[in-house]
């Protein structure tokens, strides 16, 4: 038979969570889309709408950054959540990445 031991903490005593946990956990990340040669404006601008759920106005206004600048940040928030929207968006067919957001 084997046995499991269950892990236990003192009454009183806290565990302990590094200062660089907390940061990483407490650091927003964002997604950033990138201008590509394949996808139209109009496609863009109807992908932010209907994923995102923005407003035309909104999403034509990102479009547009991505379009002249090259790229735009359309989300920020947990790791996680932007994960999931980088892959939505390469779903879309859509060129998508995260990276920390500036401090």
């Amino acid at each position: 038979m084997t046995s499991v031991a269950a892990a236990t903490i003192a009454p009183g005593t806290q565990e302990e969570i590094g200062t660089d946990e907390v940061t990483e956990l407490g650091t927003p990340w964002v997604t950033i889309v990138w201008n590509d040669p394949v996808n139209l404006m109009s496609y863009v601008t109807y992908v932010f709408q209907t994923y995102f759920g923005f407003p035309r106005r909104e999403a034509e206004r990102l479009m547009l950054l991505v379009h002249n600048e090259g790229r735009a940040v359309v989300a920020t928030g947990p790791r996680e959540e932007m994960e999931r929207h980088v892959e939505a968006m390469h779903d879309y067919g859509l060129w998508a990445t995260l990276t920390k957001a500036d401090a």
